[in-house]
């Protein structure tokens, strides 16, 4: 299987320059390491999605773009294919499940969008509906070449910023966001160490890097965790990312994930929707397993309801 390579990461870079924010490494003396939070949630869709998104729907033979685009999503990437097409103004149908956050599915479509509301687990398959119907272009959440490219441009800033950096921490679900950062760092800083950070609600891809194959887990037992954003699995192609340069993969519980939303917003003064702060989470709490140095967490992102998060400031 091909993987992708620092040349298709940093072509990317150079597609998403002025739609994506490079944004800063932020200091976190609060912590008990040296560590930096990568902060995505700074984004102009509130998530890292719409580097792979930009990237991918940019890559589209224009003749073809002119027919529009689809995209299945929990919401961030959602966001983001609505926002890439709405730049090169071209039509948008954006597939969420039902119990997709308010906020994000405004958000989606404030940028023009179609939004399309589906029982959990049939986004795909009305995703493809659409495709066949109207002859418009899929862009995956992270099944693409084009999207972990994209996503990789995270790891491409983090050395460029930090060239000495040890541990990088990434949330994982569907994986594109890791294999794009992870194929980065390798490139760059072979020595660095790239962990996931999962929900053990969710904990699949730590099952599946276990026994060095995919193991699937059902919707409903994904479905349980808070963090809304990494409820997927493993594709075939981010799971051999994943298998050629990832160090290690974490867990944290709901209660981890909830207190790390507080800490960021108190401490960082930076809003993480629970998706983004699993990696705070396993700093705050996992410290003892993981790889000393100089540590960057990513904030994957930041859509959160407001209500949802004084709940948790208050907790």
């Amino acid at each position: 299987m091909n993987l992708v390579t620092l040349e298709d990461i940093t072509a990317a870079a150079e597609r998403i320059a002025g739609h994506a924010v490079r944004t800063p490494l932020v200091p976190a003396p609060w912590a008990d390491r040296p560590l930096w939070i990568k902060p995505e949630s700074l984004q102009p869709v509130g998530a890292f999605k719409i580097r792979g998104a930009y990237n991918a729907v940019a890559s589209v033979d224009p003749a073809r773009r002119e027919r529009g685009v689809v995209a299945y999503s929990s919401g961030n990437h959602a966001q983001a294919v609505a926002y890439a097409a709405r730049a090169f103004g071209v039509p948008a149908w954006i597939v969420v499940p039902e119990d997709t956050p308010r906020v994000k599915v405004d958000a989606t479509r404030a940028h023009g969008a179609e939004v399309v509301l589906v029982k959990t687990g049939e986004r795909e398959s009305a995703a493809y509906a659409i495709v066949e119907r109207e002859d418009a272009t899929l862009i995956p959440p992270f099944d693409d070449p084009r999207v972990i490219a994209g996503q990789g441009t995270i790891g491409l800033e983090i050395i460029a910023d930090l060239p000495d950096v040890d541990l990088v921490l990434a949330p994982v679900s569907g994986g594109g966001l890791i294999s794009g950062i992870a194929a980065a760092i390798k490139a760059l800083r072979p020595q660095a160490q790239v962990w996931a950070v999962e929900p053990e609600l969710a904990g699949d891809t730590a099952e599946s890097l276990a026994r060095g194959e995919l193991v699937p887990w059902s919707v409903a037992d994904r479905n349980r965790t808070i963090a809304d954003g990494l409820r997927s699995q493993p594709s075939a192609l981010t799971f051999a990312h994943q298998q050629a340069y990832v160090d290690g993969i974490v867990t944290v519980s709901e209660d981890e994930i909830r207190s790390a939303v507080a800490t960021l917003a108190h401490r960082a003064h930076l809003i993480a929707e629970p998706s983004g702060a699993v990696t705070t989470a396993a700093v705050l709490h996992h410290s003892d397993k993981l790889p000393t140095g100089k540590t960057v967490a990513v904030l994957s992102g930041g859509n959160i309801d407001p209500d949802a998060l004084a709940t948790l400031l208050q907790a």
